[in-house]
């Protein structure tokens, strides 16, 4: 019997949410506790011991890692909501979509200058969410020491995007295509 891998726990839903699209559903591994406990092992692994101050998770599934992530790291933990969600101030941030843009948002007293953060999500595709996330902790003086994401889809150009800003990229899985 061979070892499972978090790649394992992943479901591949076909033509989601539109046709020709291979959607990789993360649930699966959430709702399995080794599959969960693995893959929060396994984001921050490459990063303990380092200096981290908090962990930002990006909307929605990144609150759901980047909290256990925090916890097993002892440090805060920040959400990153998309527009109108949040109920301080905020700073806003604009990003691109395959059609159209869309607005992240953090709260301005989130992050203090100087601090070290692990960004944290599900997926990364394009790269334009982390993009965005990346722009609003720098904005508030803090620093990105690494982007964490369970699944990268190559094809699709977020890695190169991050690594292009100077980002560290750590990823569990990768899968072909869309």
């Amino acid at each position: 019997m061979s070892l499972k891998t978090v790649r394992d726990y992943i479901r591949t839903i076909a033509d989601f949410p539109h046709e020709g699209i291979l959607f990789r559903d993360v649930t699966t591994l959430f709702a399995d506790a080794r599959g969960f406990r693995m893959a929060v092992d396994q984001l921050l692994h490459p990063f303990a011991g380092q200096p981290i101050d908090k962990v930002v998770g990006l909307e929605a599934r990144g609150f759901i890692l980047g909290g256990a992530i925090a916890h097993q790291l002892t440090v805060g933990f920040v959400p990153i909501r998309k527009k109108g969600k949040l109920p301080g101030a905020t700073l806003s941030q604009a990003y691109k979509l395959e059609y159209g843009e869309a607005v992240m948002e953090i709260h301005q007293d989130a992050l203090q200058p100087g601090e070290r953060v692990l960004i944290v999500d599900d997926l990364l595709a394009t790269g334009g969410t982390a993009e965005a996330g990346i722009k609003l902790v720098e904005r508030l003086g803090a620093s990105v020491v690494a982007c964490s994401f369970v699944i990268d889809l190559p094809d699709l150009g977020g890695r190169k995007l991050l690594e292009g800003m100077g980002m560290t990229v750590h990823a569990l899985a990768a899968f072909e295509g869309a």
